[in-house]
């Protein structure tokens, strides 16, 4: 059995190997990291709900399969979490709203149920700010969540509680969401990975929907190839979502020790301009200076729509979340409002008391946006602003293999910092936004520290379904860091 101080140096790897060489088992390392979970996360707040019987289910599985000498799975008992906008069977699932606080769903998601058949064992659900809107895990309608580097701030939005999960060394891996930079920015925040994939690359079939063009599943891990193998199990065609993308999967496991020498990277200076802390700014530049040293060819591009992308992505974003949203009614599942004596009085005091203030601004701005005589002038345009923005990643991936840039303009600001100032929050997404709305593939990889030891990101963008590349490159940067 892993010793408790042990269990946070746990990788993907070793714990497989671990259970192939009989020097733990499946049940006494999920056992390890639930007692974890319980030291650690009442200070921190990551998780919500907590899976113990479907664990230690899934855990013997894994221990039968060994103690027969069977070939293990490649995930075989990884303790891993997930993000709660993914519905999990017969595991409360709440999206960190109120609306759907005894939600307990009757299916699983695809990416959950990849991982459960490569062996991982799924510890619990994970703290998120309320349907994915927000950047900073504020917004959860249980409690916020704090950044296990240093409590008294932030760990990122929104899926924040995923983030915190790996860096405090309560699960080696967990998925999250990515709608505008949900997955991105917490890891930089926490310091470590995040990937989000090229849009239809993972299955979003069992995904709440926030915005469904823009919204992407994808890991959290310690290492670039830890994620690797995670979005190795959770990609490919899915049946039950018509927009997963029927590409083959490459071996991104294999792919990363490709060298990569000769590589070109991309520098746009729309991602260096104002705005950008200056200790992030040199943190990137010498990261990119980094790979430059490791071969590649670092060369300028220019994506000069990207300062359109906030104003495009919060129409395009809010939009899609009133249509989706409009579903949570008290009608069906989550909660109705007792003593209601109207239908139009139930539908009004339920949404106003199920969901939260983050959400209704999103939900008035959205429908706001698709009323009749400002859908042209709105929502119309702003898809119009997408094309464009992903026309300027067309062009410069025409020139270049991969675009670096900072994650985010600072290191994780305080609790409470910018919760009454929506439209700061919202301007902290500007380095992530311009991925989701041109769909290409984003990482997030530690590349230093400010003054206060609070972790900088780097962050990679790929061409369309070329995460192999992407992955690459991460993988020999985080070599030499």
């Amino acid at each position: 059995m892993a010793a408790g101080a042990e269990i946070t140096n746990f990788t993907i790897d070793s714990v497989r190997r671990a259970i192939a060489e009989r020097q733990t088992t499946a049940s006494a390392l999920a056992q390890d990291f639930y007692t974890r979970i319980r030291q650690e996360d009442p200070e921190i707040g990551a998780f919500l709900t907590l899976s113990e019987e479907r664990a230690f289910a899934q855990a013997a599985r894994i221990d039968q399969m060994a103690a027969a000498g069977a070939p293990l799975p490649p995930l075989a008992g990884v303790p891993v979490a997930i993000k709660d906008v993914m519905v999990t069977r017969g595991v409360r699932t709440t999206a960190g709203s109120k609306i759907l606080e005894n939600f307990v769903p009757p299916y699983d998601c695809t990416a959950v149920v990849r991982l459960e058949a490569a062996g991982a064992v799924v510890l619990g659900k994970l703290n998120c700010d309320e349907f994915a809107m927000g950047s900073s895990t504020e917004n959860s309608a249980y409690h916020p969540v704090h950044n296990p580097r240093d409590k008294s701030r932030v760990p990122g939005g929104s899926s924040g509680g995923s983030a915190a999960a790996v860096a405090a060394g309560m699960a080696v891996a967990t998925l999250g969401s990515d709608t505008g930079g949900s997955i991105r920015q917490p890891a930089s925040f926490c310091g470590v990975v995040g990937l989000k994939p090229t849009y239809g690359r993972v299955s979003r079939y069992g995904l709440i929907a926030f915005a469904s063009s823009l919204d992407h599943i994808g890991p959290f891990a310690k290492t670039v190839k830890e994620a690797a193998l995670v979005l190795r199990t959770i990609a490919g065609r899915d049946p039950m979502d018509s927009t997963s993308a029927d590409v083959p999967v490459p071996d991104y496991v294999a792919e990363l020790e490709k060298p990569v020498q000769g590589l070109k990277v991309g520098v746009a200076r729309e991602y260096f301009g104002d705005g950008l802390d200056p200790e992030v700014r040199a943190a990137v530049e010498a990261a990119i200076q980094k790979l430059a040293e490791l071969g590649c060819e670092v060369v300028p591009v220019s994506l000069p729509h990207t300062e359109y992308a906030i104003p495009a992505y919060y129409i395009v974003a809010t939009a899609e979340a009133s249509s989706n949203l409009a579903r949570y009614d008290g009608v069906r599942y989550g909660f109705r409002a007792p003593k209601s004596r109207t239908l139009s009085e139930m539908y009004r005091r339920t949404r106003d008391g199920g969901f939260g203030i983050e959400v209704k601004r999103r939900i008035m701005l959205g429908t706001y946006a698709l009323s009749a005589g400002y859908y042209d002038a709105y929502y119309l345009k702003a898809q119009k602003v997408r094309t464009l923005l992903t026309r300027d990643f067309d062009e410069a991936f025409k020139k270049v293999d991969v675009i670096a840039a900072p994650t985010c303009p600072t290191p994780a600001f305080r609790l409470g910092e910018k919760v009454n100032d929506p439209l700061a929050m919202y301007l902290a997404d500007i380095y992530t936004v311009t991925a989701n709305l041109a769909g290409v593939p984003g990482i997030s990889l530690p590349c230093g520290e400010n003054h206060e030891k609070l972790p900088i990101g780097l962050q990679l963008f790929g061409r369309h379904f070329d995460e192999a590349t992407l992955l690459r490159v991460a993988h020999s940067y985080e070599r030499t860091a």
